[in-house]
């Protein structure tokens, strides 16, 4: 790689890690051309007020609302989301499903059905991580450029949230590849314990010198 290259791809790094919690720009083998993936942040906020293309909603299986972020989005989005809904015909769990947003900022919803914790030995990591996989899929299928996710099962369905942090940007990670026209990717957090964690994860290089100055 010519020393161009070198400089912007310094330049990029600085720039995400300092406004956006992560960075990630690829070098691609012999053309020495640069590859810009998207952006992974974490924030604490509402998601229902978020301005992005789509919001996940962690949804139950019958997709006719609930509490928490279930409820929150319904409401938000007004009685035309539960409708459409009832025309989905539920949704298992680890699938996702999509929608129109109706009052809320997003263009869509993507409901996706998270796994109950049961102690991580019944299926949990890989069911989780099919939720953002299938998310993420219709995303770039309805041309969405920025979506945001909710901590996906760790309320009431009890899933530890620095495992399930860990299975949340690992796929997205590694689905974004082949969904090059999303740009942004939110992780919405309710609080900020959670927004730690996700920070830890996004950010694994920086927790690390963190530990090595405090020994």
């Amino acid at each position: 790689m010519g020393q161009a290259g070198q400089h912007i791809v310094k330049a990029f790094h600085s720039i995400c890690r300092d406004c956006f919690t992560t960075s990630d720009v690829k070098i691609r083998g012999g053309n020495n051309r640069i590859q810009m993936k998207a952006v992974l942040r974490a924030i604490r906020a509402d998601i229902t007020t978020l301005n992005v293309d789509s919001i996940v909603n962690a949804a139950n299986s019958s997709l006719l609302g609930g509490g928490g972020v279930d409820g929150a989005i319904h409401r938000a989005a007004g009685p035309e989301l539960l409708q459409e809904c009832r025309q989905l015909g539920g949704c298992e769990t680890g699938d996702a499903k999509i929608t129109k947003a109706y009052r809320l900022k997003a263009r869509h919803v993507i409901h996706t059905v998270g796994p109950v914790w049961r102690g991580g030995d019944h299926g949990e990591p890989e069911l989780l991580a099919s939720c953002y996989r299938r998310s993420i899929e219709l995303a770039a299928t309805a041309g969405v450029a920025s979506i945001a996710f909710p901590c996906i099962s760790t309320g009431i369905y009890g899933y530890p949230v620095e495992p399930a942090a860990r299975v949340a940007v690992g796929t997205v990670e590694s689905v974004l590849c082949d969904s090059p026209g999303i740009q942004e990717v939110v992780f919405c957090c309710f609080s900020g314990d959670d927004l730690a964690v996700y920070e830890r994860v996004l950010n694994p290089v920086s927790e690390e010198k963190t530990s090595n100055t405090q020994k």
